[in-house]
């Protein structure tokens, strides 16, 4: 017979609620992406839907059982500590190495994958998987279709339906219907290279004369060599529905530029489209000046029935 006191087991281990659980999970998945920062207990009840006070006296238990630490002062919060990973059976790099998870093409902002286990050989329509998760389960349902992925190690996609789940545990049960690869390919082999470029004189009908003609959604605008901006068809028909079309070009152009090296990976490439919900990348060489665009297009072209990820 176990003996427990103060949440723990004579042998050390956490013994959590699954509230606590669930709380703990929500903090380590916000605390990694704000880049361990301190998080407030008001985010941790919203991503999670619970109510604040229910947080704050809940923090006060795993404070007192050493797996969570408090930070005082304006910017402070919560921070999980190295009991906390071990009371959910995770390891701190797991927690960093984090995979996304991606329901009716949109991405599950307060879920993270941190393990998949295939029950067998990885075969599609075959096999189901059981993905262990850091966050909040209870945004998926049983019928869900979702999508796992790019893993860090392999680069693997899994596409699937969720069959089964445990809130306490943080564990999907997935009835697997594909699995792809991304290439290992850099952007400047899958980008084009034969840019369009816009000039900032230009007014909005010749600039959206320009997209059309040549079957692009955007282009960079350039002045001396350099990107000022990126102007999109999007950009010009909210003009013309507000009826602004004296505006100039950089009064449109989004001034939000991402660029990346030529010899960056495509599943970079991807994460940075993810992460910065744009789509489209600007290739520029060392002298920071445009040598190709990459965008979702050129990566649905080289990824065979992966349809890419707003």
């Amino acid at each position: 017979m176990n003996i427990y006191f103060n949440n723990k087991t004579l042998e050390g281990v956490l013994l959590l609620t699954t509230v606590q659980k669930e709380i703990l999970r929500a903090l380590i998945d916000l605390y990694t992406k704000s880049n361990y920062m301190p998080i407030k207990g008001e985010t941790i009840a919203e991503s999670i839907n619970r109510n604040p006070g229910t947080i704050r006296n809940q923090m006060q238990s795993l404070k007192s059982m050493g797996s969570v630490e408090g930070v005082p002062g304006p910017r402070g919060g919560y921070k999980p500590t190295i009991d906390a990973y071990d009371a959910l059976n995770l390891n701190i790099a797991e927690a960093d190495e984090t995979v996304p998870l991606f329901k009716r093409d949109k991405l599950v902002e307060n879920i993270t994958v941190t393990k998949i286990e295939f029950s067998s050989l990885p075969r599609p329509g075959e096999c189901k998987a059981a993905v262990k998760t850091i966050g909040n389960t209870k945004q998926l349902d049983i019928g869900d279709k979702i999508r796992i992925g790019p893993s860090h190690v392999n680069k693997l996609v899994v596409n699937g339906t969720v069959v089964g789940r445990d809130d306490t545990e943080g564990v999907l049960l997935l009835d697997v219907r594909d699995i792809q690869s991304i290439p290992a390919k850099t952007v400047m082999e899958v980008a084009t290279q034969d840019i369009i470029t816009l000039n900032p004189n230009m007014n909005i009908t010749e600039a959206a004369w320009i997209l059309s003609n040549n079957g692009i959604e955007g282009a960079p605008v350039v002045e001396n060599d350099s990107i000022i901006g990126i102007l999109t068809l999007v950009d010009i028909t909210k003009t013309i529905a507000n009826q602004e079309k004296d505006l100039k070009i950089t009064d449109l152009m989004s001034k939000y530029i991402v660029t990346v090296e030529p010899d960056m990976m495509i599943v970079e490439a991807i994460q940075i489209m993810n992460k910065n919900k744009i789509g489209r990348l600007i290739v520029v060489n060392e002298q920071k000046r445009p040598i190709g665009i990459l965008t979702k297009t050129d990566i649905i072209n080289q990824i065979t029935g992966l349809r890419y990820l707003d």
